[in-house]
């Protein structure tokens, strides 16, 4: 076992952070004071290739590991930025390599790895669904040549900033299949091309975090819209499940490690009482053990990220990564919060801003209820809870 990072990986975090220095502190508070998209640094991360990192270099991409993905978006977060405005460019286009024609991946691949096309949407979670995928609503009903699509979808992230937009839609009606796994199929839409077919309503949320509900209405689209067999797409969703969580769990990690050195810097700093705050087990305890669960949360990260990229069963490693990472960065979160005191809540320190944003892994992109409920039942042969 290697415990160290590679030369290669710490060259780009290297590159990574200095890009980010660009980007400070003040310049992600005011997209979040106005709710805007970080157009300027999505831009240039594209522009220097990092978004590209999991294409094969056979279209246009960098061909990296998952692991030099996981570096990237930790470095991100580490820095005081926020990955997940575009997080989504690096494995939502996974379906479409991995399950996609030719045709598909030279059309899609090569314009997603230079820039000149967002696939930053996935258009899964429904109001009456929820967690319970299999019990979507949304229907693709077969036509000559293609499909005419109805239905609404919820949390979709980043919907306004993509060109085209990645669905799953029931093609056989969830009472009509013998295995509740079967009859999904999963959609490359354009979404300049659906025109009215798809309205997109923006969710207000306490983060600036760019959500929506999207309404599907008659929307036309052809055979060659759809990725893979019919009635197979739940199993390339989950397919692509292992790479958003390890991503996901990375972004949480950084987030992690800037709360710990924030919170130590500040702890050794504030005088109060003629002493640091630092110096009371009370302040510093907190920040140890936030300290000391991140790195745990990293190893796991790491661990499952080996055996994704040795192409090795990985799903529960990374399904407990992402669980052990938000939790983890939540509790850094909260001593960081709980070490700044009023000045916690203050904008111009900037813990507030990313504390809203650490809360939101514990809910996406898979409740960590569930995964507990996952583990107790397929790790653990407990009964089912749910």
């Amino acid at each position: 076992m290697n415990f160290a990072y590679s030369d290669t990986q710490e060259e780009i975090r290297a590159a990574v952070n200095a890009l980010c220095a660009k980007f400070g502190s003040e310049y992600w508070q005011r997209c979040e004071e106005s709710s805007a998209y970080p157009e300027e640094f999505v831009a240039a991360m594209a522009a220097a290739g990092w978004l590209a990192a999991l294409i094969p270099e056979e279209y246009g991409g960098s061909g990296l590991s998952i692991m030099d993905a996981c570096v990237i978006l930790d470095t991100i977060n580490a820095s005081g930025g926020n990955g997940a405005c575009c997080h989504a460019q690096m494995y939502t286009m996974a379906s479409v390599l991995r399950h996609g024609n030719e045709a598909q991946k030279r059309a899609i691949l090569p314009r997603i790895a230079d820039g000149s096309l967002r696939l930053q949407a996935f258009g899964v979670t429904e109001p009456d669904a929820g967690s319970n995928t299999l019990r979507i609503k949304t229907f693709a009903r077969k036509v000559p040549g293609g499909y005419v699509i109805n239905g609404q979808k919820i949390w979709t992230s980043r919907y306004l900033q993509s060109h085209m937009y990645l669905l799953i839609v029931r093609t056989t009606p969830y009472e009509e299949v013998e295995k509740k796994t079967d009859g999904m199929s999963l959609f490359l839409v354009d979404i300049a091309k659906a025109g009215k077919s798809l309205q997109a309503t923006p969710i207000k949320t306490m983060l600036n975090h760019h959500t929506n509900q999207v309404f599907i209405d008659n929307l036309e689209v052809d055979d060659g819209a759809r990725i893979g067999e019919e009635g197979k797409g739940f199993s390339y969703l989950v397919d692509s499940l292992n790479s958003e969580r390890l991503l996901v769990a990375s972004e949480a990690i950084g987030d992690g490690k800037w709360f710990i050195e924030k919170a130590s810097r500040y702890a050794s700093d504030r005088i109060v009482f003629d002493r640091p705050i630092g110096a009371n087990q009370g302040v510093q305890f907190p920040i140890a053990k936030a300290f000391m669960n991140v790195q745990a949360a990293e190893l796991m990260r790491n661990k499952a990220a080996a055996l994704f990229d040795a192409q090795q069963p990985c799903g529960r490693e990374a399904t407990m990564a992402k669980y052990l990472a938000s939790e983890a960065s939540w509790e850094a979160a909260e001593a960081a919060m709980t070490t700044f005191g009023g000045y916690g809540f203050a904008n111009e320190y900037h813990v507030e801003r990313k504390w809203k944003e650490a809360r939101l892994f514990r809910t996406a992109p898979i409740s960590n209820n569930l995964v507990l409920a996952q583990v107790a039942q397929h790790m653990l042969g407990m009964p089912r809870s749910y």
